[in-house]
């Protein structure tokens, strides 16, 4: 596989739509991808600074999910929204525990 040409192809999601009842389980799967990412941030030695900075290694987004602007709260769902699409894609049923 020659690297310098990868093309990437992500499956389509976009024939595949959500049903009402996953809305709080993407709001869910969101927060702990932030969680995910801010964890992994500060093991790497991050830390919250006004402007991101690769160099200082500082972001403003080291602080919890329900705080984030709504930009960095959108990029987060669209992820969890997808990962979702992607199961419903494949064949796969998500339904909650009754218990």
């Amino acid at each position: 596989m020659n690297l310098q040409t990868y093309t990437p192809r992500p499956i389509p999601l976009e024939d595949v739509a959500l049903p009402s009842e996953l809305e709080e389980l993407a709001e869910l799967l969101a927060k702990n991808v932030h969680e995910v990412w801010a964890a992994g941030r500060i093991r790497e030695g991050w830390r919250w600074g006004p402007e991101r900075s690769d160099r200082d290694k500082t972001t403003p987004c080291l602080i919890p999910y329900e705080a984030l602007p709504a930009s960095e709260k959108a990029y987060d769902r669209s992820t969890a929204m997808d990962t979702l699409r992607l199961i419903q894609k494949l064949g796969y049923t998500i339904r909650r525990d009754p218990s």
